[in-house]
Formats: C-alpha cells, sequence, structure tokens
C-alpha cells in the first residue's frame, strides 16, 4: 500500500510534465492503433496465402500474388507507423526529461544555502545527471511498448474470437498468469531501484569529493583509505543492483514460460480440430500467429513494468529535490535597493545553524557610511556567519539587520547582494577565459576596464606571460594557475565592478607577502568612501581599521581601534601579543 502511494506520488508530477504534449501523445496512440491493425492483418493474409496451396500440384498463384502484394503494403505502413511513432514518442521522452532536469538545475539557485551546505554535491549531481538519465530510458521504454502492448493485446483477442472462440478463451485464459507473476515478482523491485539509486549517489558524491581534492588526499597519504572506502560503496551498489537485476530478470523468463504453455496449447487444440476437419491449416497458422503476438505484449509488459520502478525511483529523488522548501520568498513589495549610503546597523540579531547549539546571540552592531570593520576573533566565533547574514545567504532567526534604513528582509536579495563586493578565502572561477572570469560581475565591461582592473589587482603581468593572455581557458578544477593568481582573479573581479560596499572574507590568504603589500594599497584605494567588512587571522592586516570587533562565541567581547584596544590589555591583545610572539 506504502509502494503504490509512492507511485502514485511520482505518476502525478510525471504526467504534469508530459501534459503540454497532449497532442503528440494523441498522435502517437493514433500512429499506434495503426501500427497494430496493419500487424495484426498480416496473420490473416499469412493464413489465406497458406490456403491457397490445395495440394502439391494445386496452387492458386494469381490469388497467391494478390495476397503477397496486399502483405506488402501491410508490412510498408507497419514500418512507416511505428517509424513515426518512435519520433513522437522520442520527442515527448527527451522534452519531459529536458523540463525536469531544467527544473531540477533552477531549484538548486533558489534552496536556501543550508541545504547545499548539509547534502554531498555529489549526491546533488547524481540526481540530476544520473537519476533524470533513468527516468529518460523508463520512459522511453513505457511510452513505446505499453499502449501498443495494450492494443495488440485486445486487437489479437478480437481477431482470435473471430476465427475460433474456443481456442481463442483457452488463451485468454493462460496468458493473464504472466501478469500476476510479473506483478509478484516486481512488487519489491521499487524498493530495490531506489536503494540503488541512492547507492550510486553516495558513490558519486565520494568520486567528486576525491578527486576535487587529490592533493590532500595524496598529501596525507589517504589513498588507501579512499580505495577501502570506495570498495566498500561500490560493493554496496554491486550487491543492490545484483538483487535489483536479479529479482527484475526473473520476470522475462517466467512470462515467456507462460507463453510456451499457451503456444502449446493452440498448438495441440487447433490440430485437432484440422483433423476433425473443423479448422484449415492456413487459420490455424493464423492462430499460431496471433497466439505469439498475443503473448508478446505480456512479456513487453513485464520489462515495461521492470524499467518503471527503476525510472520511478529515480523520479522520486529528483521530485524530492524539486519539491524542496526554497529559501524565503522576497516580501510582496520588496524594494530594490538602488542608492545605498553604506550605513549598516544590526539590533539585536540571534542566529544559529542547529537550534541546540546556539551561535550568534544579542549582536548589535551601527556601522556608519564608508567606515572599515573588521572583524576578528579565534576559529568558529561566528565571523563568516556574519558575512553570510550580511549577504542574506542566510535569515537571521530573529533581529533585524538593515542597509541604509531598509531592513534586508524588506528588499530584493538581488539588489542586496549587487551592492557588496565579495573576495572570498575560497577562490572560485568558472570555465571560461580570464577575460570572462574578472567580467563576471560586469559581462558589459571593456577590454580597457578589464586590463585596469586585472593591473590594480597586480594580475595583468601573470596574464601576458600565459600562452593566449586574457583568451586563456581556466577553470577552477583544474590547476592551469596557481591559488595565489585565482586570488588575484577574483580581487581583479571586484575591481571591475566596485561596488559601494565591500567584504573582504581572508582576501590576501593565498598571496605572498610581497604582491600582499601592494594589494593592500590597492584595497586601500578601492575602500575609500566605502564601507567594508574585513574578516583576517592575520590581525597586522586590519590595524588601519575604523573599527575592529572582537568576536568570541557569537558575541561581541571588545569593539575599538587598534591601539584602544592594545591599550585595553584585554582579548584582543591576547590574541596580536599571540601572533606577535609566534611569529618573533
Amino acid at each position: 500500500m506504502k509502494s503504490k502511494k509512492k507511485d502514485n506520488s511520482v505518476l502525478k508530477p510525471l504526467l504534469a510534465y508530459a501534459k503540454p504534449y497532449k497532442a503528440l501523445f494523441v498522435l502517437s496512440m493514433l500512429l499506434s492503433v495503426i501500427s497494430v491493425a496493419a500487424t495484426l492483418y498480416a496473420p490473416i493474409l499469412i493464413g489465406n496465402a497458406v490456403d491457397q496451396v490445395h495440394g502439391s500440384n494445386d496452387v492458386d498463384f494469381h490469388e497467391l500474388g494478390a495476397i503477397l502484394i496486399k502483405l506488402g503494403i501491410v508490412a510498408l505502413v507497419t514500418g512507416i507507423t511505428q517509424w513515426l511513432m518512435s519520433l513522437c514518442t522520442n520527442r515527448i521522452t527527451y522534452c519531459v526529461v529536458q523540463q525536469i532536469r531544467n527544473d531540477a538545475y533552477d531549484k538548486l539557485h533558489r534552496l536556501p544555502l543550508s541545504y547545499i551546505d548539509s547534502h554531498p554535491h555529489g549526491d546533488i549531481i547524481s540526481r540530476i545527471i544520473t537519476d533524470t538519465e533513468q527516468i529518460s530510458d523508463g520512459l522511453l521504454m513505457g511510452f513505446s511498448q505499453l499502449f501498443t502492448g495494450i492494443c495488440t493485446i485486445f486487437g489479437t483477442l478480437i481477431f482470435m474470437i473471430s476465427i475460433n472462440l474456443r481456442i481463442a478463451l483457452t488463451v485468454m485464459l493462460i496468458t493473464p498468469l504472466s501478469l500476476f507473476v510479473a506483478r509478484f515478482i516486481s512488487r519489491n523491485t521499487f524498493k530495490l531501484f531506489h536503494e540503488q539509486s541512492k547507492a550510486r549517489g553516495e558513490l558519486t558524491s565520494l568520486v567528486e569529493e576525491m578527486t576535487g581534492n587529490s592533493k590532500t588526499v595524496a598529501a596525507f597519504c589517504y589513498e588507501e583509505k579512499s580505495e577501502e572506502l570506495f570498495e566498500k560503496l561500490n560493493q554496496h551498489l554491486n550487491e543492490i543492483g545484483v538483487r535489483a537485476t536479479f529479482f527484475s530478470s526473473l520476470t522475462n523468463p517466467s512470462t515467456r514460460f507462460i507463453n510456451g504453455l499457451v503456444y502449446s496449447s493452440v498448438g495441440i487444440i487447433g490440430a485437432l480440430a484440422v483433423i476433425s476437419g473443423n479448422f484449415s491449416v492456413g487459420k490455424l497458422t493464423s492462430f499460431l500467429t496471433y497466439a505469439n503476438q498475443y503473448t508478446k505484449p505480456f512479456n513487453e509488459i513485464s520489462g515495461v513494468i521492470t524499467e518503471l520502478q527503476s525510472a520511478l525511483a529515480s523520479a522520486q529523488r529528483v521530485f524530492e529535490l524539486i519539491a524542496l522548501d526554497e529559501e524565503l520568498p522576497e516580501a510582496e513589495n520588496a524594494k530594490v535597493l538602488s542608492s545605498v549610503d553604506g550605513t549598516v546597523n544590526i539590533e539585536n540579531v540571534y542566529f544559529s545553524y542547529d537550534p541546540k547549539v546556539p551561535l550568534i546571540e544579542n549582536f548589535d552592531l551601527q556601522v556608519k557610511s564608508g567606515q572599515r570593520i573588521a572583524i576578528v576573533g579565534p576559529t568558529g566565533c561566528g565571523k563568516t556567519t556574519m558575512i553570510n547574514l550580511l549577504m542574506r545567504f542566510y535569515d537571521t532567526d530573529s533581529g533585524d539587520i538593515k542597509v541604509s534604513g531598509t531592513p534586508i528582509r524588506d528588499c530584493t536579495r538581488r539588489s542586496l547582494r549587487s551592492v557588496y563586493g565579495m573576495v572570498l578565502q575560497e577562490t572560485w572561477l568558472k570555465t571560461g577565459t580570464i577575460r570572462e572570469n574578472i567580467a563576471y560581475a560586469k559581462p558589459d565591461a571593456t577590454d580597457d576596464e578589464i586590463i585596469a582592473a586585472a593591473k590594480s589587482a597586480h594580475c595583468h603581468s601573470f596574464i601576458k606571460r600565459l600562452p593566449k593572455g586574457y583568451d586563456t581557458i581556466v577553470s577552477d578544477a583544474f590547476a592551469t594557475i596557481s591559488q595565489g593568481q585565482k586570488q588575484l582573479l577574483c580581487i581583479a573581479r571586484v575591481m571591475l565592478s566596485l561596488p559601494p560596499m565591500l567584504i573582504l572574507d581572508e582576501a590576501t590568504s593565498s598571496i605572498d607577502t610581497r604582491t600582499e603589500i601592494r594589494i593592500q594599497r590597492a584595497f586601500e584605494k578601492m575602500m575609500k568612501g566605502r564601507t567594508s567588512f574585513i574578516i583576517a587571522h592575520r590581525l597586522s592586516t586590519v590595524r588601519n581599521a575604523d573599527t575592529i570587533i572582537v568576536m568570541r562565541s557569537g558575541h561581541i567581547v571588545e569593539q575599538g581601534t587598534h591601539s584602544e584596544l592594545i591599550e585595553k590589555n584585554g582579548f584582543y591583545a591576547e590574541l596580536y601579543n599571540a601572533q606577535f610572539a609566534a611569529s618573533q
């Protein structure tokens, strides 16, 4: 009962995706009916042709020739209609799967970051790519064979009853047993195929994780453990796959056994009828052909059921992703932040990733226009979390954050994020040219603007040394340039767009000291008149900040300029002296 509910919950959205292609679906069914009718008419012609042979020297060649011409026309009509039906079916299937994949990918951009952060990326990739392919395979077989099989069953019944009712009843009574057998075998395959899809997602996640961090794996000699983990997951996938395939593969031989019984029964009863003179050899030939054609769809339908079980299991995983709650919707009359003066007010903010583990509590901060706010503190104190809240990657549990006097919940996320320029410790480059990567936030930028931004970020010289200069293809996944050079490109990206507010989260962590001094000078120039939030572990880089906020366990424990905090001789001074002593 539970499995049936799951099937229905998956079928409804599938049918909704297929709804725009109703006309093609109706045309496909019409072509299927024509194809089945032509296919079923062929055995009558074959039987009539056999009956034209009256003896060794008694053959009506004139009538036989006419029948063969009709048979050729029927074969031609069958071939053309089946070809057109396949075109319609393929069109429906691939358009539906394309839309499902588009919706799943689009959903990723509207999901809260908490989902992306808490789920393996490989599993998400598997849902969008592998599982949608499984849906495609199942739907393609289902559309092309299910309706055709049903039409063939009813069509052959009509033709067989018109030839001989008694033999037709024998066929009708025995053949449906194959459906009961198929139903019995495939009842539990949905669960197995769902487990198989899940295991495949876990394996994809591991491979994606290991290949994306291969240097770290090698550096810590983790290869053997990685192989052991891969073998464990691969073995689990193998066991689940073998079980699912074994149970599903029982369907075909079981139904074929019943079909053999049907064919034998028709042959014996028909032969007795021919001997008694109540049945012609031609009609027996036709009936044997119909018996084969009648039982064949039962085999195909049982195969379709197996494929559909796999497709439905995959569809369930994809629709689970599509049905996930999106990030909180924009307010109905959400404002577009157009003129921003750079003031930020954080009032009594509470936030935690896990309700059981408090993090940010009773956080208050007033930032004036053009101020440089440095946020420092030990790892895990909530520095990066504050940036996530400012950018509204996460929403506060309570309290307000206002930009230029407007609560960020009352403005559009797009306009809010566009007023910030962000350089993170973790670099990211899209696959494309260096020019495209620098112009990521400003696609209409001129070459002169791009080069000027690159010079400001001190990456123009190394770009010119590359084989194709600004047209060199780079990617975050491939080590075509160093980590430091990637970070310089990310800095150039922000220097090109120059938004009214800046967020620098360990922006120079991968850059050598000499280049860092130059970048700091460029930042000084860039931050003039712009409200800036600077997160840094190296406290020497935040000495010139207008205000330094010292955080500890989600709370502001100290606040002031560098000299004021040193004089206070509190937690900041302790951190600073510890770093100074370590450097000495």
